[in-house]
Protein backbone atom coordinates (compact mmCIF):
# COMPACT_ATOMS: atom_id res chain seq x y z
CA UNK A 1 0.00 0.00 0.00
CA UNK A 2 1.33 3.62 -1.29
CA UNK A 3 0.21 6.79 0.90
CA UNK A 4 -2.63 7.11 -0.93
CA UNK A 5 -4.12 3.79 -2.47
CA UNK A 6 -5.00 0.88 -0.48
CA UNK A 7 -6.24 -2.27 -0.92
CA UNK A 8 -8.92 -1.51 -2.46
CA UNK A 9 -7.92 2.09 -4.31
CA UNK A 10 -8.12 5.63 -2.70
CA UNK A 11 -10.53 5.86 -0.20
CA UNK A 12 -11.12 8.47 2.72
CA UNK A 13 -13.40 11.07 4.34
CA UNK A 14 -15.23 13.45 2.03
CA UNK A 15 -13.61 16.81 1.70
CA UNK A 16 -10.83 15.78 4.12
CA UNK A 17 -8.60 13.58 3.43
CA UNK A 18 -10.03 12.90 0.27
CA UNK A 19 -11.29 15.85 -1.77
CA UNK A 20 -11.96 17.62 -4.78
CA UNK A 21 -8.64 18.86 -5.59
CA UNK A 22 -7.25 14.93 -5.22
CA UNK A 23 -9.62 13.88 -7.43
CA UNK A 24 -9.05 16.47 -10.52
CA UNK A 25 -5.56 15.47 -9.90
CA UNK A 26 -6.14 11.95 -10.49
CA UNK A 27 -8.16 12.38 -13.36
CA UNK A 28 -5.27 14.48 -14.94
CA UNK A 29 -2.21 11.94 -13.94
CA UNK A 30 -5.04 8.94 -15.62
CA UNK A 31 -4.92 10.95 -18.85
CA UNK A 32 -1.86 11.43 -19.25
CA UNK A 33 -0.57 8.20 -18.86
CA UNK A 34 -3.68 6.82 -20.89
CA UNK A 35 -2.67 9.51 -23.81
CA UNK A 36 1.16 8.29 -23.24
CA UNK A 37 -0.06 5.05 -23.50
CA UNK A 38 -2.35 4.89 -26.58
CA UNK A 39 -1.07 7.89 -28.49
CA UNK A 40 -4.53 8.99 -29.11
CA UNK A 41 -7.52 10.16 -27.18
CA UNK A 42 -8.74 8.27 -24.69
CA UNK A 43 -11.85 7.19 -22.91
CA UNK A 44 -12.16 6.77 -19.57
CA UNK A 45 -16.08 5.45 -17.75
CA UNK A 46 -16.96 7.36 -14.35
CA UNK A 47 -19.91 5.92 -12.46
CA UNK A 48 -20.33 6.61 -8.95
CA UNK A 49 -22.76 5.23 -5.92
CA UNK A 50 -25.48 7.17 -3.86
CA UNK A 51 -23.36 9.21 -1.84
CA UNK A 52 -23.75 12.91 -1.62
CA UNK A 53 -19.85 13.62 -2.05
CA UNK A 54 -20.52 11.38 -5.35
CA UNK A 55 -21.29 14.12 -7.39
CA UNK A 56 -18.61 16.61 -5.98
CA UNK A 57 -15.83 13.79 -6.94
CA UNK A 58 -17.83 13.22 -10.59
CA UNK A 59 -17.15 16.69 -11.36
CA UNK A 60 -13.62 16.90 -9.97
CA UNK A 61 -12.62 13.91 -11.82
CA UNK A 62 -14.25 14.87 -15.04
CA UNK A 63 -12.40 18.09 -15.18
CA UNK A 64 -9.19 16.57 -14.73
CA UNK A 65 -9.90 13.98 -17.64
CA UNK A 66 -11.02 16.51 -20.23
CA UNK A 67 -8.16 19.59 -19.03
CA UNK A 68 -5.41 15.85 -19.42
CA UNK A 69 -7.46 15.50 -23.14
CA UNK A 70 -9.44 12.49 -22.11
CA UNK A 71 -12.96 11.55 -23.27
CA UNK A 72 -15.27 11.21 -20.14
CA UNK A 73 -18.78 8.31 -20.08
CA UNK A 74 -20.67 9.28 -17.09
CA UNK A 75 -22.36 6.14 -16.81
CA UNK A 76 -24.10 7.32 -12.98
CA UNK A 77 -25.55 5.54 -10.01
CA UNK A 78 -24.03 1.83 -10.75
CA UNK A 79 -22.69 -0.92 -9.04
CA UNK A 80 -18.62 -1.23 -8.89
CA UNK A 81 -18.67 -4.44 -11.16
CA UNK A 82 -20.91 -2.75 -13.47
CA UNK A 83 -17.94 -0.28 -13.69
CA UNK A 84 -15.74 -2.81 -14.85
CA UNK A 85 -18.22 -5.21 -17.29
CA UNK A 86 -18.43 -1.62 -18.91
CA UNK A 87 -15.28 -0.78 -19.60
CA UNK A 88 -14.66 -4.65 -20.72
CA UNK A 89 -17.93 -4.62 -23.20
CA UNK A 90 -16.98 -0.63 -24.42
CA UNK A 91 -13.65 -1.32 -25.30
CA UNK A 92 -13.03 2.15 -22.55
CA UNK A 93 -9.03 2.46 -21.76
CA UNK A 94 -10.45 2.84 -18.30
CA UNK A 95 -13.15 3.17 -15.39
CA UNK A 96 -13.23 4.66 -12.39
CA UNK A 97 -15.86 4.07 -9.90
CA UNK A 98 -16.66 6.54 -7.21
CA UNK A 99 -17.66 5.00 -3.92
CA UNK A 100 -16.19 3.87 -0.30
CA UNK A 101 -17.79 0.79 -0.76
CA UNK A 102 -19.66 -0.54 2.96
CA UNK A 103 -18.61 2.61 4.43
CA UNK A 104 -20.45 4.92 6.45
CA UNK A 105 -21.76 7.65 4.06
CA UNK A 106 -19.29 10.61 4.60
CA UNK A 107 -16.59 8.36 3.07
CA UNK A 108 -15.86 8.10 -0.44
CA UNK A 109 -13.24 6.38 -2.44
CA UNK A 110 -11.77 6.17 -6.12
CA UNK A 111 -11.32 2.49 -7.63
CA UNK A 112 -9.26 2.50 -10.80
CA UNK A 113 -9.97 -0.67 -13.62
CA UNK A 114 -7.57 -0.67 -16.35
CA UNK A 115 -8.51 -2.29 -19.85
CA UNK A 116 -10.34 -4.86 -19.21
CA UNK A 117 -11.94 -4.16 -16.55
CA UNK A 118 -9.22 -5.56 -14.44
CA UNK A 119 -7.69 -3.43 -11.18
CA UNK A 120 -4.51 -1.72 -11.84
CA UNK A 121 -1.41 -3.25 -10.76
CA UNK A 122 0.58 -2.02 -7.62
CA UNK A 123 3.71 -0.28 -9.98
CA UNK A 124 0.24 1.40 -12.07
CA UNK A 125 -0.91 2.65 -8.75
CA UNK A 126 2.36 3.81 -7.70
CA UNK A 127 3.12 5.47 -11.09
CA UNK A 128 -0.30 7.38 -10.53
CA UNK A 129 0.40 8.54 -6.70
CA UNK A 130 3.48 9.88 -7.82
CA UNK A 131 2.04 11.93 -10.06
CA UNK A 132 -0.95 12.70 -8.23
CA UNK A 133 1.27 14.01 -5.24
CA UNK A 134 3.86 15.99 -7.88
CA UNK A 135 7.15 13.05 -7.48
CA UNK A 136 6.76 12.96 -11.23
CA UNK A 137 5.92 16.29 -12.90
CA UNK A 138 2.51 17.01 -14.45
CA UNK A 139 2.71 18.28 -17.95
CA UNK A 140 0.08 21.47 -18.75
CA UNK A 141 -3.75 20.13 -19.52
CA UNK A 142 -3.82 19.07 -23.04
CA UNK A 143 -5.16 21.57 -25.88
CA UNK A 144 -6.75 18.52 -26.78
CA UNK A 145 -10.01 19.57 -24.44
CA UNK A 146 -11.64 15.89 -23.90
CA UNK A 147 -15.73 15.93 -24.05
CA UNK A 148 -17.90 14.35 -21.63
CA UNK A 149 -20.83 11.69 -22.82
CA UNK A 150 -23.60 10.47 -21.22
CA UNK A 151 -23.82 6.36 -21.31
CA UNK A 152 -26.11 5.92 -18.20
CA UNK A 153 -28.69 4.26 -21.00
CA UNK A 154 -25.49 1.61 -21.42
CA UNK A 155 -26.34 0.13 -17.70
CA UNK A 156 -28.99 -1.92 -19.77
CA UNK A 157 -26.30 -3.97 -21.26
CA UNK A 158 -24.86 -5.22 -17.46
CA UNK A 159 -28.48 -5.89 -16.19
CA UNK A 160 -28.73 -8.46 -19.42
CA UNK A 161 -25.45 -10.06 -18.13
CA UNK A 162 -26.70 -10.62 -14.92
CA UNK A 163 -30.31 -11.68 -16.26
CA UNK A 164 -28.45 -13.79 -18.27
CA UNK A 165 -27.07 -15.69 -15.41
CA UNK A 166 -30.42 -16.31 -13.59
CA UNK A 167 -31.51 -17.79 -16.97
CA UNK A 168 -28.45 -20.51 -16.42
CA UNK A 169 -30.27 -21.95 -13.66
CA UNK A 170 -31.10 -25.84 -14.53
CA UNK A 171 -33.29 -27.17 -14.50
CA UNK A 172 -35.46 -23.83 -14.11
CA UNK A 173 -36.80 -22.13 -11.90
CA UNK A 174 -39.78 -24.24 -10.14
CA UNK A 175 -41.11 -24.69 -6.88
CA UNK A 176 -42.12 -20.95 -6.20
CA UNK A 177 -39.88 -19.18 -3.40
CA UNK A 178 -39.92 -15.92 -1.81
CA UNK A 179 -36.77 -13.60 -1.45
CA UNK A 180 -35.83 -10.39 0.55
CA UNK A 181 -33.14 -8.45 -0.80
CA UNK A 182 -31.59 -5.49 1.40
CA UNK A 183 -29.72 -3.04 -1.64
CA UNK A 184 -27.87 -1.23 1.31
CA UNK A 185 -29.70 2.23 -0.08
CA UNK A 186 -26.65 2.21 -2.75
CA UNK A 187 -25.30 1.33 -6.02
CA UNK A 188 -27.96 -1.74 -6.06
CA UNK A 189 -31.20 0.28 -5.88
CA UNK A 190 -30.38 1.50 -9.45
CA UNK A 191 -30.61 -1.99 -10.97
CA UNK A 192 -31.45 -4.80 -8.47
CA UNK A 193 -35.16 -4.34 -8.98
CA UNK A 194 -34.76 -5.06 -13.03
CA UNK A 195 -32.49 -8.28 -12.59
CA UNK A 196 -34.74 -9.99 -9.67
CA UNK A 197 -38.16 -9.40 -10.82
CA UNK A 198 -40.99 -12.07 -10.94
CA UNK A 199 -40.22 -12.07 -14.94
CA UNK A 200 -36.27 -13.12 -14.62
CA UNK A 201 -37.18 -15.51 -12.13
CA UNK A 202 -39.98 -17.26 -13.26
CA UNK A 203 -42.97 -16.34 -10.63
CA UNK A 204 -40.42 -16.40 -8.22
CA UNK A 205 -41.16 -13.47 -5.36
CA UNK A 206 -38.61 -10.74 -4.49
CA UNK A 207 -39.00 -7.98 -1.91
CA UNK A 208 -36.99 -5.63 -1.40
CA UNK A 209 -36.07 -3.08 1.73
CA UNK A 210 -32.89 -0.21 1.81
CA UNK A 211 -33.77 0.93 -1.74
CA UNK A 212 -34.59 4.39 -1.59
CA UNK A 213 -31.31 6.32 -1.17
CA UNK A 214 -30.78 10.04 0.03
CA UNK A 215 -27.14 10.45 -0.22
CA UNK A 216 -26.18 9.83 3.71
CA UNK A 217 -28.16 6.55 4.42
CA UNK A 218 -25.80 4.34 2.38
CA UNK A 219 -24.85 0.90 4.33
CA UNK A 220 -26.79 2.86 7.62
CA UNK A 221 -28.39 -0.10 9.78
CA UNK A 222 -28.76 -2.23 6.23
CA UNK A 223 -26.61 -4.31 3.62
CA UNK A 224 -24.05 -6.98 4.29
CA UNK A 225 -22.31 -5.24 6.79
CA UNK A 226 -25.68 -4.78 8.69
CA UNK A 227 -27.72 -7.92 8.48
CA UNK A 228 -29.73 -7.85 11.76
CA UNK A 229 -32.61 -6.33 10.52
CA UNK A 230 -32.37 -8.44 7.01
CA UNK A 231 -31.94 -11.77 9.16
CA UNK A 232 -34.76 -11.06 10.91
CA UNK A 233 -37.52 -9.66 8.16
CA UNK A 234 -36.84 -12.99 6.72
CA UNK A 235 -37.22 -15.36 9.49
CA UNK A 236 -40.59 -13.26 10.36
CA UNK A 237 -41.62 -12.92 7.23
CA UNK A 238 -41.43 -16.75 5.84
CA UNK A 239 -38.76 -16.24 3.37
CA UNK A 240 -36.97 -18.88 2.21
CA UNK A 241 -33.83 -16.62 1.59
CA UNK A 242 -32.27 -13.03 2.37
CA UNK A 243 -29.77 -11.53 0.24
CA UNK A 244 -27.63 -8.16 1.13
CA UNK A 245 -25.44 -6.43 -0.78
CA UNK A 246 -23.06 -3.48 0.30
CA UNK A 247 -23.02 -0.07 -0.94
CA UNK A 248 -21.56 -0.52 -4.09
CA UNK A 249 -23.21 -4.02 -4.72
CA UNK A 250 -19.61 -6.04 -5.22
CA UNK A 251 -20.42 -8.17 -2.23
CA UNK A 252 -23.25 -10.24 -1.18
CA UNK A 253 -24.27 -11.88 1.63
CA UNK A 254 -27.04 -14.69 3.01
CA UNK A 255 -29.54 -14.99 5.70
CA UNK A 256 -31.55 -18.44 5.56
CA UNK A 257 -34.80 -19.22 6.27
CA UNK A 258 -34.31 -19.51 9.72
CA UNK A 259 -32.87 -16.04 9.69
CA UNK A 260 -28.95 -16.87 10.33
CA UNK A 261 -25.82 -15.73 8.41
CA UNK A 262 -24.71 -17.38 5.56
CA UNK A 263 -21.21 -15.39 5.10
CA UNK A 264 -19.13 -15.50 2.10
CA UNK A 265 -16.79 -18.71 3.04
CA UNK A 266 -20.02 -20.30 2.89
CA UNK A 267 -21.12 -19.48 -0.47
CA UNK A 268 -18.03 -19.83 -1.69
CA UNK A 269 -18.13 -23.42 -0.13
CA UNK A 270 -21.35 -24.72 -1.70
CA UNK A 271 -20.56 -23.05 -5.62
CA UNK A 272 -16.79 -24.99 -4.88
CA UNK A 273 -19.12 -28.44 -4.65
CA UNK A 274 -21.27 -27.44 -6.87
CA UNK A 275 -18.51 -26.45 -9.63
CA UNK A 276 -16.71 -29.16 -8.88
CA UNK A 277 -19.89 -31.51 -9.64
CA UNK A 278 -20.14 -29.92 -12.93
CA UNK A 279 -16.59 -29.91 -13.87
CA UNK A 280 -16.18 -26.13 -13.90
CA UNK A 281 -13.89 -25.69 -10.98
CA UNK A 282 -10.51 -25.40 -12.73
CA UNK A 283 -7.53 -26.80 -11.09
CA UNK A 284 -10.01 -28.07 -8.44
CA UNK A 285 -8.90 -25.10 -7.08
CA UNK A 286 -10.67 -22.38 -4.75
CA UNK A 287 -8.76 -19.16 -3.82
CA UNK A 288 -9.31 -17.07 -0.61
CA UNK A 289 -7.44 -14.87 1.86
CA UNK A 290 -5.87 -15.70 5.56
CA UNK A 291 -8.70 -14.85 6.85
CA UNK A 292 -11.20 -17.24 5.20
CA UNK A 293 -12.75 -19.75 8.34
CA UNK A 294 -11.41 -23.20 9.48
CA UNK A 295 -14.37 -24.75 8.80
CA UNK A 296 -13.57 -23.54 5.36
CA UNK A 297 -10.47 -25.56 4.98
CA UNK A 298 -12.26 -28.82 6.83
CA UNK A 299 -14.64 -28.77 4.03
CA UNK A 300 -13.21 -28.69 1.66
CA UNK A 301 -10.87 -31.69 2.30
CA UNK A 302 -14.33 -33.54 2.58
CA UNK A 303 -15.24 -32.56 -0.54
CA UNK A 304 -11.67 -32.65 -2.46
CA UNK A 305 -10.38 -29.81 -3.87
CA UNK A 306 -7.37 -28.10 -3.33
CA UNK A 307 -7.26 -24.22 -1.28
CA UNK A 308 -5.07 -20.95 -2.55
CA UNK A 309 -4.81 -18.61 -0.05
CA UNK A 310 -3.55 -14.80 -0.53
CA UNK A 311 -3.33 -11.57 1.81
CA UNK A 312 -7.11 -9.93 2.35
CA UNK A 313 -8.06 -8.13 -0.34
CA UNK A 314 -9.75 -9.25 -3.66
CA UNK A 315 -7.49 -7.63 -5.69
CA UNK A 316 -4.94 -10.59 -4.40
CA UNK A 317 -7.45 -12.96 -4.86
CA UNK A 318 -7.83 -12.30 -8.12
CA UNK A 319 -4.62 -12.07 -9.12
CA UNK A 320 -3.85 -15.52 -8.25
CA UNK A 321 -6.77 -16.36 -9.93
CA UNK A 322 -5.12 -15.20 -13.30
CA UNK A 323 -2.10 -16.78 -12.06
CA UNK A 324 -3.28 -20.17 -11.56
CA UNK A 325 -6.43 -19.71 -14.11
CA UNK A 326 -8.72 -20.51 -11.29
CA UNK A 327 -12.79 -19.98 -11.83
CA UNK A 328 -13.71 -19.14 -8.42
CA UNK A 329 -12.16 -17.18 -5.47
CA UNK A 330 -13.32 -14.54 -2.91
CA UNK A 331 -13.26 -13.51 1.03
CA UNK A 332 -15.64 -13.92 3.57
CA UNK A 333 -16.65 -10.34 3.32
CA UNK A 334 -19.08 -11.54 0.71
CA UNK A 335 -16.12 -10.54 -2.36
CA UNK A 336 -17.06 -13.23 -4.55
CA UNK A 337 -15.37 -13.76 -8.07
CA UNK A 338 -16.49 -15.83 -10.93
CA UNK A 339 -13.73 -14.96 -13.41
CA UNK A 340 -15.86 -17.10 -16.23
CA UNK A 341 -18.45 -14.19 -15.93
CA UNK A 342 -16.54 -10.74 -14.41
CA UNK A 343 -13.27 -9.20 -13.62
CA UNK A 344 -14.13 -8.30 -10.24
CA UNK A 345 -16.27 -9.39 -7.07
CA UNK A 346 -19.96 -8.95 -8.08
CA UNK A 347 -22.71 -9.19 -5.67
CA UNK A 348 -25.97 -9.66 -7.87
CA UNK A 349 -23.73 -11.70 -10.12
CA UNK A 350 -23.38 -13.94 -6.73
CA UNK A 351 -26.87 -13.64 -5.94
CA UNK A 352 -27.99 -14.75 -9.38
CA UNK A 353 -25.81 -17.99 -8.86
CA UNK A 354 -27.16 -18.78 -5.70
CA UNK A 355 -30.54 -18.55 -6.50
CA UNK A 356 -29.80 -20.63 -9.38
CA UNK A 357 -28.65 -23.32 -6.70
CA UNK A 358 -32.20 -23.03 -4.92
CA UNK A 359 -33.75 -23.81 -8.24
CA UNK A 360 -32.01 -26.92 -8.94
CA UNK A 361 -32.69 -28.02 -5.36
CA UNK A 362 -36.23 -27.23 -5.01
CA UNK A 363 -36.65 -29.55 -2.28
CA UNK A 364 -33.91 -28.48 -0.25
CA UNK A 365 -33.93 -25.00 2.60
CA UNK A 366 -31.24 -22.48 2.09
CA UNK A 367 -29.91 -23.32 5.84
CA UNK A 368 -29.29 -27.34 4.27
CA UNK A 369 -28.07 -26.21 0.86
CA UNK A 370 -25.21 -24.29 2.47
CA UNK A 371 -24.01 -26.49 5.15
CA UNK A 372 -21.79 -27.92 3.60
CA UNK A 373 -19.28 -26.11 5.55
CA UNK A 374 -19.64 -25.40 9.45
CA UNK A 375 -18.12 -22.35 10.48
CA UNK A 376 -15.55 -22.23 13.80
CA UNK A 377 -16.31 -19.54 15.99
CA UNK A 378 -14.55 -15.92 14.99
CA UNK A 379 -14.42 -13.06 17.34
CA UNK A 380 -13.13 -10.18 15.30
CA UNK A 381 -12.35 -6.73 16.36
CA UNK A 382 -11.27 -2.75 14.99
CA UNK A 383 -8.95 -1.23 17.14
CA UNK A 384 -9.22 2.70 16.04
CA UNK A 385 -5.65 4.24 15.49
CA UNK A 386 -4.97 7.96 14.49
CA UNK A 387 -6.34 8.87 10.99
CA UNK A 388 -2.67 10.69 10.46
CA UNK A 389 -1.12 7.17 11.03
CA UNK A 390 0.10 6.28 7.73
CA UNK A 391 0.12 2.49 6.22
CA UNK A 392 3.98 1.30 7.41
CA UNK A 393 3.03 3.15 10.70
CA UNK A 394 0.33 0.55 11.26
CA UNK A 395 2.36 -2.04 10.34
CA UNK A 396 5.31 -1.12 12.43
CA UNK A 397 2.59 -0.68 15.36
CA UNK A 398 1.67 -4.61 15.16
CA UNK A 399 4.95 -5.78 15.47
CA UNK A 400 5.93 -3.17 18.78
CA UNK A 401 6.92 -4.96 21.95
CA UNK A 402 3.33 -4.05 23.90
CA UNK A 403 1.35 -5.96 21.07
CA UNK A 404 4.20 -8.40 19.82
CA UNK A 405 4.16 -10.13 23.50
CA UNK A 406 0.32 -10.47 24.15
CA UNK A 407 0.06 -11.94 20.38
CA UNK A 408 2.76 -14.71 21.26
CA UNK A 409 0.73 -15.51 24.35
CA UNK A 410 -2.44 -15.88 22.71
CA UNK A 411 -0.98 -17.99 19.92
CA UNK A 412 0.69 -19.99 22.42
CA UNK A 413 -2.69 -20.40 24.02
CA UNK A 414 -4.52 -21.29 21.04
CA UNK A 415 -1.95 -23.79 19.66
CA UNK A 416 -3.26 -25.92 16.58
CA UNK A 417 -7.02 -25.88 17.25
CA UNK A 418 -7.17 -21.83 16.87
CA UNK A 419 -4.92 -18.98 14.93
CA UNK A 420 -5.01 -15.40 15.16
CA UNK A 421 -4.54 -12.66 12.44
CA UNK A 422 -3.64 -9.31 13.01
CA UNK A 423 -3.55 -6.48 10.51
CA UNK A 424 -3.40 -2.64 9.32
CA UNK A 425 -6.47 -2.12 7.27
CA UNK A 426 -6.04 -0.93 3.76
CA UNK A 427 -8.68 1.17 3.95
CA UNK A 428 -9.50 2.60 7.68
CA UNK A 429 -7.91 3.94 10.52
CA UNK A 430 -8.25 0.59 12.29
CA UNK A 431 -6.04 -2.66 13.48
CA UNK A 432 -8.01 -5.36 12.76
CA UNK A 433 -8.27 -8.44 14.87
CA UNK A 434 -9.13 -12.25 13.87
CA UNK A 435 -9.35 -15.08 16.11
CA UNK A 436 -10.57 -18.18 15.47
CA UNK A 437 -11.23 -21.23 17.78
CA UNK A 438 -13.14 -23.63 19.30
CA UNK A 439 -14.56 -21.07 22.53
CA UNK A 440 -15.83 -17.94 21.68
CA UNK A 441 -15.74 -17.03 25.28
CA UNK A 442 -12.10 -17.18 25.42
CA UNK A 443 -11.93 -15.55 21.97
CA UNK A 444 -13.59 -12.58 23.03
CA UNK A 445 -10.99 -12.51 26.08
CA UNK A 446 -7.98 -12.57 23.77
CA UNK A 447 -9.46 -9.89 21.60
CA UNK A 448 -9.93 -7.50 24.45
CA UNK A 449 -6.13 -8.29 25.69
CA UNK A 450 -4.90 -7.30 22.09
CA UNK A 451 -7.06 -4.43 22.01
CA UNK A 452 -5.29 -3.18 25.06
CA UNK A 453 -2.07 -4.08 24.02
CA UNK A 454 -2.35 -1.98 20.45
CA UNK A 455 -4.30 0.96 22.42
CA UNK A 456 -0.99 0.79 24.82
CA UNK A 457 1.13 0.85 21.87
CA UNK A 458 0.00 4.05 20.15
CA UNK A 459 -0.24 5.80 22.94
CA UNK A 460 3.58 5.33 23.19
CA UNK A 461 3.90 5.72 19.96
CA UNK A 462 2.28 9.89 20.24
CA UNK A 463 4.56 10.49 23.30
CA UNK A 464 7.22 9.46 21.45
CA UNK A 465 6.30 11.70 18.70
CA UNK A 466 6.00 14.20 21.09
CA UNK A 467 8.66 14.09 23.18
Amino acid sequence: MGKLFGTDGIRGVAGEELTADLAYRLGLSLAQKLRAEKGDKPQVIIGKDTRLSGDMFEAALTAGLCAGGTDVLLAGIVPTPAVAYLTANLGADAGVMISASHNPSEYNGLKVFGPGGYKLSDETEEELEQMILGDIPLSPPSREIGRVHDIRANIKDYIAHIVCVLAEANPPFGTKKRVLLDLSNGSASATAKKIFSPENMYGWHADFIAYDPDGININLNCGSTQMDSLCELVAKGGYDLGIAFDGDADRCLLADERGRLINGDMIIARLAVEMKKEGKLSGNTVVVTKLTNLGFHLAAKRYGFSVAVTDVGDRYVLEEMLRGGYALGGEQSGHIILSGYATTGDGQLTAAKVLSLLAKYPEMSASELFSVMQPLPQVSVNVPVPASMAPDEKKRLISAAPVAECAKKVTDALGESGRLVLRPSGTEAVIRIMLEGENEGELSTYAEELKYAILRAVSETEAGDTA
